[in-house]
């Protein structure tokens, strides 16, 4: 195995992304790719580098929830790390595995994270979108389970796993979701601001792949299974 597999456990989510960041700054001291593997403190959020979640979400809701909010290192929009399974893949520019092609580098991660789904589901039917979907207004392109983008994962018309990148001279980093479960809709509605139509668009576009009692098998599973996939 040429990789490195970095597992820093349960964390608060300022300091997952925070971690992240720093693996990113320092790619060039690695020889090797990355394979970072973390859990959440709490009920969890990230947004991308350019969102402002005050837009979308109201944050006394949230913070009454107890939702820990953190920014990404990455682009994208606000995803929920209650319900999915999260990691990170982190590439040096010395790797084989590495384009400078931002499209290859998603396509390249989310291929090995189809074959670990595919796995997971025994399931063959899966494919990688070819290409952005439509969203049901504005804000939904600020959620990232709120609409498929290119080669993110699919099943049936509906998506399972998303992510996002960002490049620098030294390397890149992916950042990505897979759903497990379905969210929960009592707690959407809480924090979403409303007159928006996110919460239909994530009922619309999302594909679970386990029930609410099984997320904890299914992210140990999930874990072995990326692991499984991308790694060797």
């Amino acid at each position: 195995m040429n990789w490195q597999i970095l597992d820093t456990g349960c964390q608060l989510a300022e300091e997952n992304m925070r971690l992240d960041e720093e693996l990113l700054a320092s790619l060039n001291e690695f020889s090797r790719p990355i394979l970072h593997l973390y859990d959440w403190a709490g009920d969890s959020a990230t947004y991308g580098y350019f969102v402002r979640p005050a837009d979308f979400l109201d944050l006394e809701k949230g913070r009454q929830r107890g939702l820990h909010l953190a920014r990404r290192p990455t682009g994208g929009g606000i995803i929920f790390h209650i319900w999915d399974f999260a990691f990170s893949v982190l590439i040096p520019s010395n790797s084989t595995y590495f384009s400078q092609n931002t499209v290859a580098n998603y396509q390249f991660v989310n291929s090995a994270v189809l074959r670990a789904v595919e796995e997971f589901l025994k399931e063959k039917s899966l494919s990688l979108t070819p290409k952005d979907g439509g969203q049901l207004d504005p804000a939904c392109s600020c959620f990232c389970m709120a609409r498929p983008t290119k080669y993110d994962v699919m099943l049936g018309g509906k998506k399972i796993a998303g992510a996002a990148q960002r490049q620098r001279r030294t390397g890149f980093l992916h950042q990505g979701s897979i759903a497990l479960t379905s969210p929960c809709l009592s707690y959407l509605s809480d924090v979403l601001l409303p007159g928006t139509r996110v919460l239909e668009a994530m009922q619309a576009h999302t594909q679970a792949l386990a029930e609410p009692s099984q997320l904890k098998e299914a992210r140990m599973e999930m874990k072995a299974l990326l692991i499984k996939h991308l790694c060797w």
